[in-house]
Formats: structure tokens, C-alpha cells, sequence
């Protein structure tokens, strides 16, 4: 499709893969363009009965790229951040970067996701955009927006909520820690641990191809509607947030701080 994302579509799948392997899969504007594009792209595919999302390399996708966090420390982060609030939204609620999560749950039909590697941030976000995470027990994964002073704000509290206990959402949320893929699977976070879950995934994606695809499509409006009480306000308050966050003397010092490997010296 472009440089970032690929979609293969074959007996009802549409094999649709992350491709910009020299940064693990991290995204930048247009990673969240084409994720956007590839989404709204498949919600009209005709013959489409099956998604399975994943990333070539080394990674699913290690989250937001390096060179935004340095915008964020400079004037840009807050110019930019105003834009958080004020962009077009979709009917859904969500912003431009929300967007590249929620379409995958816009789209018709069951997108599973195959994770490997690192899903950290906007990675792990993305991912939980899937109706289903198949994972590797060695993934690494993560709510890591702490670490650059940040919130989550692509979706992820919208898409936590229906998955783990309140508590939990708000541990991840805390320290940023990073977990593997059986305690993934133990929280709720993921659907299982497999070997090679890109091939578990296509294989899934096939069964799911054959079966009645009203029946799909009908279950997953129902499932959609079940999960989505108070959504445009949640997408708004993590932009809310996260425009307050970025370019604050805290959040810069997270990311300077990271950029010159030194511990951070917040202020109270």
C-alpha cells in the first residue's frame, strides 16, 4: 500500500503488515497515515471477511518514533499539542492518532493481532485496537507513556477498560513496567501465547473466513456496542490530558532525560 503498511488480501483475509523495519515499526506521521488509510481502506473491501495485523522484523511496533519525543521537548510539543484537542474528530470520538488504534474496531469484521518482539506505547495501543492479541510468551509489552512524562492517548484507556480490572489499568498506567506475554494472557490483555502467532493468526483468520459472514459482521456490532458506553468522552478527556502534558517543564525533563540517559529531576 505504501512504505509503511502492506495488505495482502487472499480467500477473504486481508494480511495487512507494519513494514518499516529499520525502526521497528515506529510511528511517525506517516505510519499513522497509512494505518488510517489501510483501516478505512478495509471497512468497504469488498470479499474481506478476516484481518490479521502484524509487523515485519524485530517488532510489532515499538511505539511512538524517537524523533517525536524530540519535537515534544523543543516549541513544537506545544503548538502540536493544542492540535490534540482541537483537530477533527470522527463520528467515534476519536483524533487523527486515536484513530489508527479505534478503525480496527470500526472495521466490520475480526482483526486478530499478531504480536512479537515489543508493543510498547502507541505499539501496545495499536494492539489492543485488535479484537484479538495472539502473542509470543517473549514479547515484550508495555503502557509506557510514563516514561516520557505522558499519558496514553491513542485509545488505550478506552480499550483497557473493557479488558482488565480498574486496578490493573491504573498499575500499567503508573509505572510503565514491561510484561511478557503469559502475564499478558493472565490479565487480559492478550487472547494466548503461541509459538508463531502470525501463522496462528492467518490460520484463525481462515477459519473465521469461512464461516457466515453476517453472523461475523453481526457479532461484532454487538461486541462494539457492548464496549463503547461514554467513548467520545473518555477520547476526549486523554486528549485533554496529554495537551496539558505535552511541552510541560516535567514532560520535557522525561524526555531530556531519556535523550542524555541521566536520571530525570522532576519538580513538584
Amino acid at each position: 500500500m505504501n512504505d509503511r503498511v502492506t495488505v495482502e488480501i487472499k480467500d477473504g483475509v486481508a494480511d495487512v503488515r507494519l513494514v518499516r523495519v529499520d525502526k521497528m515499526n515506529a510511528l511517525d506521521n506517516a505510519m499513522f497515515a497509512a494505518l488510517v488509510e489501510t483501516g478505512e481502506r478495509l471497512k468497504t473491501e469488498k470479499g474481506v471477511r478476516a484481518v490479521v495485523l502484524s509487523g515485519e522484523g524485530r517488532a510489532f511496533c515499538a511505539g511512538l518514533d524517537m524523533g517525536n519525543f524530540a519535537q515534544m521537548a523543543s516549541g513544537e510539543g506545544r503548538r502540536s499539542s493544542e492540535a490534540l484537542v482541537t483537530t477533527k474528530r470522527t463520528p467515534g470520538g476519536a483524533n487523527h492518532a486515536q484513530q489508527a488504534c479505534m478503525v480496527w474496531r470500526e472495521i466490520p469484521v475480526p482483526v486478530i493481532g499478531a504480536i512479537h518482539g515489543v508493543a510498547f506505547g502507541g505499539g501496545f495501543q495499536l494492539a489492543l485496537g485488535c479484537d484479538i492479541r495472539l502473542v509470543t510468551a517473549d514479547v515484550k509489552l508495555a503502557v509506557l507513556e510514563i516514561k516520557w512524562g505522558l499519558v496514553p492517548d491513542m485509545a488505550g484507556i478506552v480499550l483497557m477498560r473493557g479488558l482488565v480490572r480498574d486496578d490493573v489499568a491504573r498499575e500499567l498506567t503508573f509505572t510503565g513496567r514491561i510484561f511478557g506475554g503469559e502475564e499478558a494472557v493472565a490479565m487480559g490483555l492478550a487472547t494466548r501465547v503461541c509459538a508463531d502467532p502470525r501463522a496462528d493468526a492467518l490460520a484463525m483468520a481462515a477459519e473465521i473466513a469461512g464461516k457466515n459472514p453476517e453472523a461475523i459482521r453481526a457479532g461484532k456490532r454487538l461486541l462494539n456496542l457492548a464496549a463503547e458506553a461514554d467513548q467520545p468522552a473518555i477520547l476526549m478527556a486523554e486528549s485533554q490530558e496529554q495537551g496539558a502534558l505535552i511541552g510541560s517543564a516535567n514532560q520535557v525533563e522525561a524526555v531530556m532525560a531519556n535523550l542524555q540517559k541521566r536520571a530525570p529531576q522532576f519538580a513538584d
